[in-house]
């Protein structure tokens, strides 16, 4: 079996490197702009950054369709990166305005969602039926890619924010946007491109693409508890950084960690959790013969992301009885979430894409990414009925979420078992 990756795949890893660090970037100030500069107040500014993740994750549908059917992979994502660079630079020359902002953030979801599936699966068209043990390798790479990514982007942009101000910190992610674009049209020479399937499926073909839709509804049966995990995790955008807010600063190194800053943890967390459990935990469970399926490990995942919102909780508890925490403190749910998210974010990617017929394998990732816009429209409609009725705030409100996620976890366990373990057929041609 091959060893070696195509050569073409470093210029993809690197492009969705660059891609990630203008979106996480531009995120890391977000909620707190929206917050206080574009005074919306707390509630309003969570709901607002949920509602655009919600977008960002929901437009792959669209971007999957216009791949697998009209443009092809390859040509939907040089033409929807047009739509993110200028949806950066739509909030960074209208910074203030909140008809500027919200159009730049349009722009942005419909360039980063269209983009996001295609990219998901480009990455594997790359590897012919020989190179297929190379998947698990590749998705582990891409996801490492995308968490370095983010790891600058959370740590740099509110720096550039504090000293340049938020044109700077908006325009910059844009910049990166534009380097990515390069980089991936610099592969162009040496890339597998796939065609899109214009055509209507001939009569011969029918019972064989109704197979291939079967296999499609498996696979949305078995993500179907996932938005809650993505519910939870992409609150560390908004929740994590408004308890964060309550406590004290630290610094590392004379770099000083603030509620924004601690964002970064994330993606460095992620960088450690992946080499650890790909040559170190997952193989060791295999010399012992516990098979960590992907199914497996997403199971494991979600009730990690659980118990970090427990933790969660505890904090503010303390907080709320007026002890002063320093933000170190949340160091210890980052570390578990991070655990859940590596364990089921990239066993995820790696289970689309290899449950996935060949002529719908941007339409099978747009499916793993709709998960995360599910998630997040949760939280949103959530936070919204929260508001109104409820006013359940702090310990209360992150227990919740704790309880929601066993609850799913459960859920996962049994479809997952009715689903069973992939089934060994060679790959479709295309």
């Amino acid at each position: 079996m091959p060893s070696r990756l195509p050569r073409q795949v470093p210029f993809i890893v690197t492009t969705e490197a660059c891609e990630r660090f203008s979106y996480y970037g531009m995120l890391s100030v977000l909620t707190l702009y929206l917050k206080n500069d574009l005074a919306l107040g707390a509630d309003d500014a969570k709901s607002a950054v949920h509602v655009f993740k919600m977008a960002v994750y929901f437009l792959p549908l669209a971007g999957a369709w216009v791949a697998d059917r009209w443009l092809g992979p390859y040509r939907t994502i040089l033409s929807l990166a047009l739509f993110y660079c200028v949806g950066h630079g739509a909030l960074a020359l209208f910074e203030g305005s909140r008809a500027g902002v919200f159009t730049g953030l349009a722009l942005i979801a419909l360039g980063a969602g269209g983009i996001k599936p295609c990219v998901s699966a480009f990455v594997g068209d790359q590897f012919d039926a020989a190179q297929q043990g190379l998947l698990p390798k590749v998705y582990g790479l891409f996801y490492w890619a995308i968490n370095l990514g983010a790891l600058f982007g959370f740590a740099l942009i509110p720096l550039i924010r504090d000293h340049f101000g938020f044109a700077w910190a908006f325009g910059i992610p844009g910049l990166f946007m534009a380097l990515a674009t390069l980089v991936f049209r610099a592969g162009a020479r040496f890339y597998v491109k796939p065609p899109p399937a214009r055509r209507a499926p001939a009569p011969a073909e029918a019972s064989a693409e109704g197979d291939r839709w079967r296999v499609v509804g498996r696979v949305a049966l078995v993500l179907l508890p996932v938005p809650v995990f993505w519910a939870l995790f992409d609150q560390i955008n908004s929740s994590w950084v408004l308890q964060g807010e309550r406590m004290t600063p630290f610094e590392v190194l004379g770099y000083r960690v603030d509620a924004e800053r601690i964002q970064s943890v994330s993606a460095l967390l992620v960088l450690l959790w992946v080499p650890i459990l790909t040559l170190g935990v997952y193989p060791w469970c295999e010399r012992r013969g516990i098979r960590a399926t992907p199914l497996r490990r997403m199971g494991a995942g979600m009730v990690f992301g659980s118990l970090s919102f427990v933790i969660c909780a505890w904090l503010q508890r303390r907080i709320e009885t007026g002890e002063t925490l320093s933000l170190a403190w949340q160091v210890a749910p980052y570390t578990v979430l991070e655990l859940g998210e590596v364990l089921l974010s990239a066993s995820g990617l790696e289970f689309a894409y290899a449950r996935a017929p060949g002529s719908l394998k941007s339409t099978v990732m747009s499916l793993w990414l709709l998960t995360t816009a599910a998630g997040n429209f949760l939280v949103a409609v959530i936070t919204a009925l929260n508001a109104r009725f409820v006013h359940a705030t702090g310990t209360a409100e992150f227990l919740f979420y704790a309880g929601v996620m066993l609850v799913a976890a459960g859920a996962f366990a049994v479809i997952a078992r009715r689903i069973g373990p992939a089934p060994a057929t060679s790959r479709e041609a295309r």
